[in-house]
C-alpha cells in the first residue's frame, strides 16, 4: 500500500509540506479539550506547538498529510515508513514545549513518546496518528469522510490500520469505522489519563 493508491476525491486535498501550519493548527483545535494532550501539556499553547511539530517535522515531508478546506485534517504514515523522533527533533519539541509548557511536559511527552514506541505493532500497517475536526465543523459527519479514503485503500490492499485513542469520547468513532482495543491502555505515568491502542483489520470487499 503507498500513497499513490489512495484516492481522496474531490473533498480533500492531498497536503504538503507548505500546508503543514494549516495541518497542525487544524489538529490543535481539534484537540484543544483532549484529556490526555491536556495532562501532558497543561495548556492549548502545548497542544498547538505538538501539532504544528508533528506536521511540520514528521508527516507533511515523510507521512501522509491531507485536509478537507479549513475544517479537518488527517496525519497518516503509510506502512513501512516510521514516524520516529530523531535527535534532532526531539531537540526541537523540548524546546519549543519549554517555552509553552515548563519542564514537565517535556518529561510527559518524551515518556509518551516511549511508551507508544514500546506497543507499537511491528506487524505492516498504515498508522494514523491524528484525525480532526475544528469545533465548528464536528458533529456533521465529516469524519467519517476524512477517514474513509484510507480506510478503502486498506480494505483494497489487505492492510490494516493502527492509532492511539487519546479521549474516550471518540471511542465510538473508532469503533463504528471498524477499530478494537488492542491490549491494555497506554498509561506514560501512573495516574495519567490512557491512551487505547486501537487496530482495524482490512475488510473483504462486498
Amino acid at each position: 500500500m503507498q500513497a499513490q493508491d489512495i484516492e481522496l476525491g474531490p473533498e480533500l486535498t492531498r497536503a504538503g509540506p507548505a500546508d503543514a501550519g494549516l495541518i497542525g493548527d487544524i489538529t490543535a483545535e481539534a484537540f484543544r479539550n483532549d484529556p490526555f494532550n491536556l495532562w501532558m501539556f497543561g495548556n492549548f499553547a502545548g497542544i498547538r506547538s505538538l501539532f504544528r511539530f508533528q506536521a511540520k517535522r514528521i508527516y507533511a515531508p515523510r507521512g501522509y498529510c491531507y485536509r478537507m478546506g479549513d475544517e479537518g485534517a488527517c496525519m497518516w504514515m503509510m506502512p513501512g515508513e516510521y514516524g520516529d523522533f530523531t535527535r534532532m527533533d526531539y531537540a526541537i519539541f523540548a524546546m519549543n514545549t519549554l517555552f509553552t509548557s515548563g519542564m514537565t511536559a517535556i518529561k510527559r511527552g518524551i515518556r509518551t513518546g516511549e511508551a507508544m514506541a514500546d506497543r507499537h505493532p511491528k506487524f505492516e500497517h498504515a498508522y494514523l496518528f491524528s484525525i480532526g475536526l475544528r469545533p465548528s465543523a464536528q458533529g456533521k459527519g465529516l469524519g467519517r469522510k476524512l477517514i474513509q479514503p484510507v480506510l478503502d485503500t486498506c480494505d483494497a490492499k489487505g492492510m490494516p490500520a493502527y492509532l492511539e485513542n487519546s479521549n474516550p469520547a471518540n471511542t465510538g468513532f473508532y469503533n463504528s469505522c471498524g477499530f478494537e482495543q488492542m491490549g491494555e491502555p497506554i498509561h506514560p505515568e501512573p495516574g495519567s489519563p490512557p491512551l487505547v491502542p486501537m487496530v482495524r483489520e482490512p475488510r473483504s470487499p462486498l
